[in-house]
This record gives structure tokens, sequence and C-alpha cells, in this order.
């Protein structure tokens, strides 16, 4: 009987699964790569990423020398967004339906190549050389979508992400730092299934 039980609840969750509203496409803007958003009720969805972040920064400080590099980077970001909070909607509805959302998440990633620079007080040093790195942080999101009355889904929003960062330091070392990316806006593109 335990058997049965568990293989109906096992086939009524994954046709509830299956029974939500998904869209899948890409990102374009300070953040290109490919994003996945699955609607878990009407009024909240999880939106996941993976592709290149551009205009990353890494600030640190090492025996009062700052240093800083900046560069792009592999990332997986994921966030938990709320659709149409404080029941605020747009006026104007034709045949699709526009909405806004705002979400808080995670994100990591790797980078390779960045270009380094340090100073001493406020003077610039200069290029010390490429760093590659790491980087976890947390994201927040805020955005619009327009989804047409065919499969077709455009969004803009801006995704700005703050974290630790770690770098290799040429001396078989790592040097942490604070990880940030504020130039997070993007279009994104994507079809409803």
């Amino acid at each position: 009987m335990k058997k049965y039980l568990f293989i109906a609840v096992l086939a009524t969750a994954s046709m509830m699964v299956y029974a939500q509203p998904r869209a899948i496409g890409g990102r374009m803007g300070a953040f290109c790569g490919v994003s996945y958003e699955h609607s878990l009720s009407e009024k909240n969805m999880v939106e996941m990423e993976l592709g290149w972040g551009l205009g990353a920064r890494l600030d640190g400080n090492y025996n009062g020398t700052g240093w800083w590099f900046s560069g792009n980077d592999i990332e997986l970001a994921a966030t938990y967004d709320w659709i149409d909070p404080f029941n605020a909607k747009f006026p104007w509805e034709e045949q699709g339906e526009w909405h806004w959302y705002l979400g808080a998440g995670a994100a990591g990633g790797y980078g390779w190549n960045a270009y380094t620079s340090s100073t001493t007080g406020s003077v610039k040093v200069g290029i010390t050389g490429s760093r590659n790195w790491g980087f976890v942080g947390a994201v927040a999101r805020v955005g619009f979508e327009y989804d047409f009355w065919f499969p077709l889904q455009l969004s803009v929003d801006y995704r700005p992400t703050i974290g630790l960062g770690l770098a290799d330091n040429f001396s078989n070392g790592v040097d942490a730092g604070c990880y940030w990316n504020v130039t997070g806006i993007s279009l994104g593109v994507r079809y409803k299934f």
C-alpha cells in the first residue's frame, strides 16, 4: 500500500511541476547567456541563468596596498522572484500581459586573465599582471516583462551582484576581496512553453 501511495504522490507532484508555465531563452547586455524561468504559482517564479558576466570588479587590500581588477567571468545565478508584488499592474494590456517582478538569490562564478592594478594611498601603481579568480555572492533583481499572446516573452531587468571573491596572487596563494558587479542591465528573449 505504501508503494502505491508513494507512486501516486510522485505522479501528482510531477504533473504539478509539468503544468507550471516555463520559459527558456537568452539574456543580452551586462550578462549574456541562457535563461530559464519556472513559475511556481501565479505570483512566484524561479529564474536560473548561465553565461558571461561583463564588467565585474574585485577590490582588496594587503599591507596598506589596495588592489583591484576588472574583467569578465562565467557565472551561474538563481533568483526567487515575486511577480507583480503589491498587486501593481501596468494600466495598458492589449493582447499580451505586462508584469514586473522583484527577486533575490545567489550567484557564483570563475574568471580568468583579469588585468590587475594596485594603489598605495591614492597613487595608482599600474598593471601588475593577469589573475584567475572566483566569487560567490548575493544578487537582487528588478525588472518587467511582456508576455505576447503567442509563446514569446521579452524582458528588461537589472541584476546587481555583491559578494566575496578570491584571486591568485602569483605566489601560490590567494587574495580575498569584495566582488561586485553593478552593471547588470540586460534584455531577455524567451520562448514560453
